[in-house]
């Protein structure tokens, strides 16, 4: 069966549960804890024959033999007693809860969709692209879907094909979501590397990749994708998950990678509701103040930025999605593009064009950099732009970003040797070329070090026979009416606490 055929069955039961109040988040969970127990308990049957990871009376067989009113019994004991386990069982089933009321349907779920397929039979690219078409699916639901936690796959195979993990190098994501730079390193390596020797594929597949999510939902699907495309510790293994629950910012981990991909929640700042002296409730920003940073923020990107220069190792490599914010705004940020020019060889930025991410509304780059010793001297030479922003148009269904649009990127970006690039921009022979370099001298001088530099002519704002579609245009116009939503959010929110 393929993955397309799996995601179709899979998904049109997911109507069904909808009916019951079942949000996709819910029922994409649900089908995690279910394929897990099947999984666990095949491992159990021939070829495998290995003794069962889950406790006597919770597995599989023992939920298969129940039905209605003892069914829902023995699925929420199930759930309680294996997020009290150690390891991968405690992370896949932390805080998990049984979210479909009626037994006659779990039943179904249980007996139809999930038990009539041998899923450890299935070859790891089918069963876990079927995983990631559910987790996509999840995210196209805008009102409750997991959006924010999706980065457009064509986007993060383009930024890998550029940092290009290479075996035995550690990868680290600190806002892992659904492990999508996690898994994209994992098949490039394999990709570009087909001869792995045997310790080579035992570190790629239980030691290389590193993921750090705050929320427990987001966590367990992370993990089951990884371990739906054979990563991560199975039975037998005493390795760590490859994917932990913790906020990333609250310290320096201590543990240093050659690599780190990762798109940052995109929320400005961090906050909490508190009652004050006067019996009022009013909000606080949580401002993190860490010895490592450069300079204590609440703003939750300025500390993802800080926090990737400090999990990096000397020489190791990083590519970070950062709203526009983060390249022009004063103060703190201003402080931090500095820092990072001078103290890291920040060599290349790609504007990302609107109408990309499940999660609206706020204008997005990446930035890529490498830490450099510390010296004296400013370790950034030239800062490499492309513009994918300026006169392009997409949407996430009548035209989505697809991994060509980025053809022209990783070209310029030439993986195989940086070193020699060659802009496609001149001002007077090729002035609608994407791709152009500035100097550290030129990005410092600028006004607050600003490194939101753009040079195209936008032809909507020149002529109406060049504007886009209809459809195209509303979709911008949504995106930046939800940013200046945002913005006057927090604006409202700074004027209330004084």
């Amino acid at each position: 069966m393929t993955s397309d055929r799996i995601v179709a069955k899979l998904w049109n039961y997911c109507t069904v549960l909808r009916d019951d109040g079942l949000s996709y988040g819910d029922y994409v969970e649900q089908l995690t804890y279910l394929l897990f127990l099947k999984m666990a308990h095949e491992r159990t049957q021939a070829p495998w024959s290995q003794p069962s990871v889950i406790p006597a009376g919770y597995d599989w067989p023992a939920l298969k033999a129940k039905e209605g009113d003892a069914l829902e019994v023995q699925y929420r004991h199930t759930l309680e007693a294996l997020g009290r386990q150690p390891g991968m069982l405690g992370l896949i089933f932390r805080k998990a809860q049984n979210k479909v009321q009626d037994p006659a349907k779990l039943r179904r779920l249980i007996a139809d969709l999930i038990d009539r397929e041998q899923w450890l039979a299935l070859d790891a690219d089918v069963k876990g692209d079927a995983y990631e078409g559910l987790l996509e699916k999840n995210a196209q639901d805008t009102k409750g879907g997991a959006g924010q936690y999706f980065t457009p796959r064509p986007l993060i195979r383009a930024i890998v094909d550029c940092v290009a993990p290479r075996p035995g190098e550690t990868v680290a994501d600190p806002a892992c979501g659904t492990g999508g730079f996690l898994l994209a390193a994992h098949d490039y390596v394999v990709r570009h590397h087909p001869s792995l020797d045997r310790a080579q594929k035992r570190h790629l597949k239980l030691e290389a990749l590193h993921g750090t999510e705050l929320v427990d939902g987001v966590a367990r699907l992370c993990a089951m994708n990884l371990l739906l495309h054979g990563i991560g510790p199975t039975a037998g293994d005493t390795a760590a998950p490859a994917v932990r629950v913790d906020d990333a910012l609250r310290a320096d981990p201590g543990q240093r990678f050659e690599v780190i991909l990762t798109n940052p929640p995109f929320g400005r700042k961090s906050s909490v509701r508190v009652v004050n002296a006067e019996g009022e409730e009013e909000r606080q920003d949580l401002t993190v103040v860490r010895d490592d940073f450069w300079v204590s923020t609440s703003n939750k990107q300025l500390a993802f930025v800080q926090h990737v220069k400090t999990l990096l190792k000397i020489g190791g490599r990083a590519a970070v999605v950062v709203p526009d914010n983060v390249l022009f705004e004063g103060g703190a940020g201003e402080t931090v593009r500095r820092k990072l020019l001078h103290e890291c060889d920040v060599h290349t930025l790609l504007r990302l064009p609107t109408g990309i991410f499940y999660a609206q509304g706020v204008k997005a780059n990446v930035l890529f950099f490498d830490r450099r010793a510390a010296s004296d001297q400013p370790q950034t030479r030239k800062l490499w732009v492309y513009d994918l922003r300026t006169n392009r148009h997409f949407t996430l269904k009548t035209n989505p970003l697809q991994r060509a649009d980025l053809d022209e990127f990783v070209a310029c970006y030439r993986p195989e040797n940086r070193y020699d690039r060659t802009a496609t921009w001149h001002e007077s022979d090729a002035p609608e070329g994407r791709w152009r370099a500035y100097d550290y001298a030129e990005l410092v001088a600028r006004d607050k070090a600003s490194l939101d530099v753009f040079w195209l002519r936008d032809e909507a704002l020149e002529a109406s026979a060049n504007l886009p579609a209809p459809d195209v245009i509303a979709a911008e116009i949504v995106e930046d009416l939800r940013a200046a939503l945002a913005t006057f959010e927090e604006l409202q929110g700074a004027l209330a606490e004084r």
